[in-house]
């Protein structure tokens, strides 16, 4: 059934644009459209009995629903014409793999052949060598230069590709030059299954030395096999199985890497080698991280290797060895307002006030988390220029009648989300950058919010137009909820808007749902600690209820941390249990300095992500924020105290 949450605005955004006859007319055709999918679904629609639908823009994804629900049965000459009429559109790329898929399992192979059109799915392209083989010779160049374009990877390749593979062996072209080309492959890849596959076929000799190599990737020995080392592809095996060693043990990958024996690895391998041992032993802050990173030679350091050599530093209070790090960073990424602001910091820690004064001045020009902080060291305005989609009345009504735009809204309304999302791309593809931001604006009038992240970030000025990218809805509910937890409702907002982009109905690989993104457990134990009947973890798709779970959770968060919104921030995301580990670890830590320091990339770019939101929902509720450094601490300041905001012309 259509989702009344959605159809509402759907209905305001028609009647914009057009009389409410016109809008009634439309609330009807998409309610019978909503039940034409839905018999689609069941099976209890046919081609036929959709033809009434024809002159309708959705009937393309009818009819493609409905055969993608009959493709086990379905007989070519009635899939074949439909796609032929879809061609290239979205319905005609969201059906021909499916149906492509349907023909290889009945090794219809002459059908498969009318229907195919070039594709980057392995076994799609190896599912069309096959058809090739029943069709025509085999052996011919055409045949031959495709078979072995799939066979050089150093990835796992799927079931389809096995009788290709096996024919292309048979007619003698899988030679041991080949052969030895992909297990090259699967070296660099690290993947000793791929290679012991590869050497299937090799002359005795050579098939063992391969699957030793496979071994040793697998499981490298406290000495390497004689002459490995004097031989190149020896020395390749070498430091790759000391490369994935060193994710799952780098203390064992370190020792082995001390104790080759001469002539060792060279240059290139020693630094692949130094790099993966430090970067997965400073990623878990493992004893002797800071002497790994040194070991590093500098031309293997990345942006990654250099970030981590700080937040090392910084997790043992060494400012003098954090602001070496950053000096040593490239100009390009220390630059960067998160870095500005750090060399800012650790260059007052050091006494050096001028000269962290002045970067402070250069950070706080970047409207972002550490822009914002370091406008809070100077007592200044926080930046921010905001953009607003152009007013242009004709470039408006070119994007309203944009006809993939079009169907992308009644998906949308009808809740055929991939659909829906398919049609938005290519819509979207084709427009330049204002349409693109007014088509962004309709979504979200139509409560399609999550296109405020998906349709922006495009280009640099996307990241300005911060009423488009922080869609405000439920605010009354917001307000209420976050008031009976005593929750500063910036921050819930901006909480949403990290967990759902505002999407009642968001439903994670975790099974987290609504809004704020609970899981169904959550929620029960919310319920309960608030003394609710739990309905189910369907319940948690109705806004209400999540953002009356999803606060008393947030406020179950910060009392656990003492208050500190940073931690309760963290513990929303990574669970409550890694913070303890990492407050014991480095609990003495500032406030910014923990928050860099937290070794999870999702959880430390989450806790800076929900601040700089709250500033911008502070903005967008109130048009004042308090200052970042006071809410981190969950302190909200007075109104006297409460930051205004500037635009600097230079922005």
């Amino acid at each position: 059934m259509i989702s009344r949450s959605l159809l509402g605005p759907v209905l305001i955004l028609l009647c914009l644009a057009g009389a409410s006859s016109a809008v009634a007319q439309d609330s009807a055709r998409l309610r019978e459209l909503d039940a034409a999918f839905d018999a689609a679904d069941a099976g209890s629609l046919d081609l036929v009995q959709a033809a009434r639908y024809a002159r309708d823009p959705l009937f393309p994804w009818l009819q493609a629903a409905i055969l993608r629900r009959q493709l086990r049965t379905a007989d070519p000459s009635t899939v074949h014409p439909v796609l032929q009429a879809l061609g290239e559109t979205a319905p005609g790329r969201w059906l021909r793999p499916a149906w492509l898929a349907e023909l290889a399992r009945r090794e219809d192979w002459t059908a498969f052949a009318a229907d195919y059109r070039s594709s980057d799915d392995p076994a799609l392209r190896c599912d069309d060598l096959r058809a090739r083989m029943q069709s025509g010779p085999d052996e011919s160049p055409a045949w031959r230069a495709g078979a072995t374009t799939v066979w050089l990877t150093g990835d796992s390749l799927p079931a389809a590709c096995d009788p290709v593979l096996a024919r292309f062996a048979a007619i003698g072209a899988l030679d041991p030059t080949l052969r030895w080309q992909r297990i090259r492959l699967a070296i660099v890849a690290g993947e000793p299954g791929v290679l012991r596959a590869a050497a299937t076929g090799l002359p005795p000799g050579d098939a063992a030395r391969a699957n030793a190599y496979a071994d040793y990737l697998q499981s490298p020995t406290d000495q390497p096999p004689v002459g490995w080392l004097a031989d190149e592809r020896g020395r390749l095996v070498v430091g790759s199985g000391l490369s994935r060693l060193a994710r799952r043990d780098p203390d064992r990958a370190q020792r082995l890497f001390a104790a080759l024996p001469a002539p060792g690895l060279d240059a290139f391998a020693r630094g692949k080698v130094a790099y993966d041992v430090a970067l997965w032993t400073v990623a878990s802050y493992l004893p002797g991280s800071a002497d790994r990173l040194a070991a590093v030679p500098a031309d293997a350091y990345d942006d990654k290797l250099h970030e981590w050599q700080v937040r090392e530093a910084i997790s043992r209070g060494d400012d003098a060895g954090a602001l070496a790090g950053i000096v040593r960073m490239g100009p390009t990424q220390r630059q960067d307002a998160h870095w500005v602001y750090f060399e800012a910091r650790l260059r007052e820690r050091l006494g050096q006030k001028a000269a962290a004064r002045a970067l402070y001045a250069q950070a706080a020009k970047s409207a972002s988390f550490h822009g914002w902080l370091a406008a809070d060291h100077l007592q200044s305005a926080y930046q921010l220029c905001a953009l607003e989609p152009p007013a242009d009345t004709a470039l408006r009504a070119r994007v309203a009648a944009n006809p993939g735009l079009a169907r992308a809204l009644d998906l949308f309304a009808i809740e055929r989300i991939d659909p829906a999302t398919r049609e938005w791309a290519e819509a979207v593809k084709a427009m330049d950058d204002p349409a693109r931001r007014i088509a962004v604006q309709r979504a979200i009038a139509a409560g399609w919010y999550d296109r405020a992240v998906f349709g922006l970030g495009v280009v640099p000025d996307d990241n300005r137009h911060y009423s488009l990218r922080f869609p405000l809805h439920h605010a009354e509910s917001i307000r209420r909820y976050a008031a009976a937890q005593s929750l500063d409702p910036a921050w819930v907002a901006a909480q949403t808007r990290s967990e759902s982009a505002f999407m009642p109905r968001a439903r994670s690989g975790a099974d987290a749902r609504g809004l704020m993104q609970l899981v169904p457990g959550t929620g029960a134990l919310a319920a309960k600690r608030l003394g609710l009947a739990w309905a189910g973890g369907d319940s948690l798709y109705d806004p209400d209820t999540n953002l009356q779970l999803g606060t008393a959770y947030l406020r179950q968060m910060l009392d656990r941390f003492n208050g500190k919104a940073y931690l309760a921030i963290a513990a929303y995301n990574g669970g409550p249990a890694p913070v303890e580990r990492w407050l014991a670890a480095r609990g003495n830590l500032d406030p910014d300095f923990f928050i860099e320091s937290i070794p999870w990339k999702e959880t430390r770019e989450y806790v800076s992500r929900v601040l700089a939101f709250s500033v911008v929902y502070d903005w967008r509720l109130d048009g004042t924020a308090a200052p970042l450094s006071g809410r981190m601490l969950g302190q909200l300041a007075s109104r006297a105290e409460r930051r205004k905001f500037r635009c600097d012309t230079a922005q």
